[in-house]
This record gives C-alpha cells, sequence and structure tokens, in this order.
C-alpha cells in the first residue's frame, strides 16, 4: 500500500485528526473552546467571501453554459462516456445530497418560518415568514450550492482528461499557476483539500448515525450512548467501504439507482398523502419569492444591521459546501468523460436544482403546513427532539406511519453511504501516486479502506465526546482554505472561456 501511497498528501491530514481527537480525550472543555473561537471568528471575518464567491461561481457557470467551451467533449471528440446518461444523473444527485436533504429539508424551513432575519422586519409565523422560508430553502440547497460543486467538477474533467493532467486538485490550477505549482505545493494543495473533506464526512457520519438511532430507537428500547453509537457507525462505514471498493459501475452506480428510487417513492408518497395543493402552491410561490429576492438573500452578510442570521445560515452553509466541494468535484470530473460541457453542467447542475426545487416544495411545504395549522407544533418537537426526530414526526401525521418510518430509516442508511462512497473513492484516487485516466481502480484499494475505518473512528469518539457541534466547527474550519482553492481555480475557467482552443479536443 504504502509504495503507491503520496506522504505529503496522507499524512497531514492523519497527523491533524489524531492531535485533535488527542486533545479532545485529554482536554476536552478547551478543546471545545478554541475550535468554537476559531469557527466563530472563520464566519465573522470571511462571511462576504463565502457569499459573494458562492454567487460569482453562479454566474460563472452560467457564463460557461452559453460559450463556446459548451461545446467542447469531456476527453476528446473520440471519447466513449464512463456511465450512461440516467447512471449519471443518479450518481450525480444521490452523491451530491446524502441525508441532510431528508433531514433538513422539512427541520430549516420551521426554522426560518419561527425565527427570520430580525433586520428583514418579517414577524414570525406570519405569510412573509412563510414566504421567507422558501425563498432561504431554494437559496441554500438550489442553484447556487451545485454551482460551488459543478464549476471546479469541469475544470478538473477537462485538465484530467483533456489536457491528461494528474489527478490532482492543483491540475485544475495548472493553467493559470502553472510556475509556482512545484510538486510539494500540490501536495500542500491536495492535503488542504483532503483535511476539509474528511472532516466534513466525519461530521455527516456523526449526524448520520444520530439520525438513524433516532429512527430505530421508535422501534427498538435504544439507548444513546457510546456502544449504540459505534454499532451504527460501524455499519455505515462498513458498507460505503465496500461499495466504494467495488468501483464505479459496480457499488457506487448501483447504490445510486436504488438510492434514487427509494427517494423518488418517498417524494411520491408525500406529494400523494400531505397537503398537496398547499404543497403545489406554496412551492411556486415561494420560487417566485426566491427569484425576486435572489441577489439581497445572495449577498446577505448581515453587516448593515449587525445580523447574525446569515452566518448562522447562508454563510455556514457556504462553508460547508466549499469544504466538500475540492474532492467531490474530482469525484464529478471523473465520472464526466464523453459529454460535451454543456451537458455536463445539464447535468450536475440544472437537473438536480430542478428535483431539489420539487423536493423543497412537497417536504418544505408538507412541514410549514403542519406547523402553521397545529400553532407551531413542529417547532415544539425541533426544539425539544432535534432534527433527527422532525421527520419522523411528520411522517406520523400522514397514513402508514410504521412502515413509511422504518422505510425512512433504510432511505437515511442508503442515502449517506451512496454520498460517502464517492467521496472515499475520490480520497483513494488522490492520495495514490500516478492516478490517470486510464488508472486500475484497485490500486488505491487499501487506501480507501483505511480512509473509511479513520473516518469511522473520529465519528465515533468526537461524537461521543465532544457532540456533533465539535465535529461541525472542525469541518466549517476547512471550508476556508477549501474556498480560497476553489476561487483560485475559477481563474482557469475564465482563461479557457477567453481561449477555448488551449483545451485539446
Amino acid at each position: 500500500m504504502f509504495k503507491h501511497l503520496r506522504p505529503l498528501v496522507f499524512f497531514p491530514t492523519f497527523l491533524i485528526l489524531v492531535g485533535a481527537l488527542i486533545l479532545s480525550l485529554v482536554d476536552l472543555e478547551q478543546f471545545t473552546a478554541v475550535t468554537s473561537a476559531l469557527n466563530s471568528k472563520v464566519l465573522e471575518l470571511f462571511s462576504w467571501l463565502f457569499s459573494l464567491g458562492s454567487f460569482y461561481l453562479l454566474i460563472l457557470i452560467g457564463l460557461t453554459y452559453f460559450s463556446k467551451l459548451g461545446d467542447i467533449r469531456i476527453g476528446g471528440e473520440n471519447s466513449t462516456p464512463r456511465v450512461t446518461k440516467p447512471r449519471w444523473f443518479m450518481i450525480v444527485l444521490c452523491t451530491t445530497l446524502a441525508v441532510g436533504v431528508l433531514f433538513w429539508t422539512t427541520a430549516e424551513p420551521i426554522y426560518h418560518l419561527n425565527a427570520p432575519p430580525e433586520s428583514f422586519g418579517i414577524e414570525p409565523g406570519s405569510p412573509n415568514a412563510i414566504l421567507f422560508a422558501f425563498s432561504a430553502m431554494f437559496l441554500h440547497w438550489g442553484p447556487t450550492p451545485y454551482a460551488i460543486y459543478c464549476v471546479p467538477a469541469l475544470i478538473f474533467a477537462l485538465a484530467f482528461y483533456n489536457q491528461k493532467m494528474p489527478f490532482s486538485i492543483s491540475s485544475s490550477l495548472r493553467p493559470v499557476f502553472g510556475k509556482v505549482l512545484t510538486k510539494r505545493v500540490s501536495d500542500i494543495i491536495d492535503a488542504l483539500a483532503l483535511y476539509s473533506l474528511v472532516v466534513g464526512m466525519a461530521s455527516s457520519l456523526g449526524t448520520g448515525a444520530l439520525t438513524l438511532l433516532g429512527g430505530v430507537s421508535q422501534f427498538l428500547d435504544l439507548e444513546r450512548n457510546a456502544l449504540t453509537l459505534g454499532i451504527f457507525i460501524a455499519l455505515i462505514v462498513a458498507t460505503f467501504v465496500f461499495s466504494a471498493a467495488s468501483g464505479l459501475n459496480k457499488g457506487i452506480a448501483r447504490l445510486s439507482k436504488a438510492n434514487f428510487w427509494m427517494l423518488l417513492a418517498l417524494f411520491a408518497f408525500v406529494l400523494t398523502f400531505g397537503p398537496t395543493v398547499y404543497m403545489l402552491s406554496i412551492g411556486a410561490e415561494g420560487l417566485g419569492a426566491y427569484l425576486q429576492n435572489f441577489f439581497r438573500l445572495s449577498l446577505f452578510t448581515g453587516q448593515a444591521a449587525n445580523d447574525p442570521w446569515p452566518q448562522w445560515w447562508s454563510a455556514f452553509y457556504w462553508a460547508v459546501w466549499f469544504a466538500w466541494a475540492p474532492i467531490t468535484a474530482m469525484f464529478l470530473g471523473k465520472i464526466g468523460r464523453g459529454y460535451t460541457v454543456k451537458e455536463f453542467i445539464q447535468m450536475n447542475l440544472i437537473f438536480p436544482s430542478l428535483f431539489i426545487l420539487l423536493w423543497v416544495s412537497v417536504f418544505a411545504g408538507t412541514a410549514v403546513y403542519l406547523d402553521t395549522t397545529t400553532n407551531g407544533s413542529l417547532y415544539t418537537v425541533l426544539n425539544n427532539g432535534g432534527i433527527e426526530q422532525l421527520l419522523y414526526h411528520i411522517m406520523d401525521q400522514l397514513p402508514l406511519s410504521g412502515v413509511t418510518s422504518l422505510f425512512l430509516v433504510l432511505v437515511a442508511f442508503i442515502s449517506y453511504v451512496t454520498a460517502a462512497d464517492s467521496s472515499t473513492d475520490a480520497i483513494g484516487d488522490l492520495c495514490t501516486k500516478g492516478f490517470t485516466s486510464e488508472s486500475d481502480e484497485g490500486t488505491a484499494l487499501p487506501i480507501k479502506i483505511l480512509w473509511g475505518l479513520l473516518i469511522g473512528l473520529v465519528a465515533w469518539i468526537m461524537v461521543s465526546t465532544v457532540g456533533i457541534d465539535g465535529v461541525k466547527q472542525l469541518s466549517n474550519l476547512g471550508g476556508l482554505p477549501a474556498t480560497l482553492i476553489i476561487l483560485a481555480c475559477s481563474l482557469t475557467l475564465i482563461r479557457w472561456l477567453r481561449n477555448p482552443s488551449e483545451i485539446s479536443r
């Protein structure tokens, strides 16, 4: 295994994580205080960068779609697709949504409904608060976050396949910063990206374990402790490592297909048995409010009125999306061979955004309807039981609640595993020397297994000691270096837009 390892990429993140674990065990209070302070300072100083950067990437990818670059085929004119279009869409959708789309699309609108930004002068629970909730949901889950993934993914795909550059984040920077990208600098950039994703995966894994434990505890009398959390985390890790080890067209593609149809079944059930007319109507009206307030919400930092809402929500979201973006982009770029740039943007931004707009309309619409017609009962559940209990509570209000709650546990499990296996796949390739577009995926298998085990260990210890908030703060700290990397990569796309002939067809 070690003869294929890139040591300067692997060991810095490995040692940081081990150091964080030791510090948390030695002095938990001090560790939490330091990470919390650093996290607050990053959001305080760089909220403007996260907001402006995400808005800029959305504009940039829009310009790319209608440019001459749109007709260039990834991998060259004679390249063949690695996956079919339907399978491609399923993989992109399911590996980017993860488990968050299930639980946050019902919990988040309830927060916005009952606690909108003070500086907007919106009365909590009012019709304006409902429209604001949908505007915020479409902003946080729609085209903007997908642009954060799509821009670096497209750049990497063209650099990797068309220009035959190494499987490295620095390949996306080389057309602009080629002279300063020594081997050591490239390794440092990859190590920063690796840290951002690995800690983000540990945070997400901890959240996933808590969510699954909350669901299963409705059927079995399970106590939340280190043992039960460890069992759930071990089950998740074993599944996504096995899937990633099976390769793209076996484990990841098959799991994505199963995940997609399960999500679609859940969507159809809630659409049919929920408040159908209300959710469709409020979704359409909410979309109008989002479009009307798009520029204000996208660039809202709260500075004028000293309003902390953007740091709690939008800037926090952008930091998390940016933290996952560099390595997620490598996976998305890896599976885009054989299609044009325009098709790539359709599959990685337009189609997923349309899906999520419908999903938010149905699930957020159901949550808002139940909360407003039951005098804020969902807000009470959210505050007392947490986000992992809210969706199960909503499903209890619909027919066949026992069956659907059990199905929801299974969907949540598959959703997290689907997202994690793609990231583990990219991590293994990134840490492997000499990985190219023709490389055998089995070369990185031992490294994928090692990272899967390490991520599981970090998630288990952190969620059992520091709690999920501590892990999330570590994850957010990776958002700043990842943002700088992505924005630097975007200069390559601007260069290619001005001179498309630089890309080999």
